[in-house]
């Protein structure tokens, strides 16, 4: 694959039950065009704590996919409230999710630190007020 193949998802916010459409179609996609198990797999994880993370905390946004054959890049914005102390964000355990949502099984402050886990790079942008966007690599 000499060039990139870039696929869009938006992500319904509030919406628990299309959570993690976009992660079960880009694995389908990965392994359409091909990509080893591991990498469909960490591909997958890192995009569904994502998509679990926008509907929680930021009514939604939007994922983008841009597959090349060395690498896979996943781009995750929203316009949500943004993350305060992301270095508190990053712990494991740490969470801002309502009870609501905790008694439905999410927000246990694993989200972030399990993107981390499953790429090879990952970088966060959050403004307080204006949203957050995260930068996922996962090497092939």
């Amino acid at each position: 694959m000499n060039d990139k193949v870039v696929f869009h998802f938006d992500i319904d916010g509030d919406n628990f039950t299309s959570a993690g459409e976009a992660s079960v179609k880009i694995k389908k996609l990965l392994r359409e065009m091909g990509f080893s198990p591991d990498t469909i797999r960490r591909v997958s994880v890192a995009m569904y704590e994502g998509e679990i993370n926008m509907v929680i905390h930021a009514n939604g946004g939007a994922a983008d996919v841009e597959v090349y054959s060395d690498r896979i890049e996943i781009i995750l914005a929203d316009k949500g409230p943004g993350i305060a102390n992301i270095e508190l964000a990053m712990q494991e355990g740490y969470s801002t999710a309502p009870d609501n949502i905790r008694s439905l099984g999410f927000g246990a402050g694993m989200g972030l630190p399990n993107m981390k886990r499953y790429t090879d790079e990952m970088r966060i942008e959050s403004a307080v007020g204006e949203g957050t966007t995260i930068y996922m690599t996962v090497r092939t």
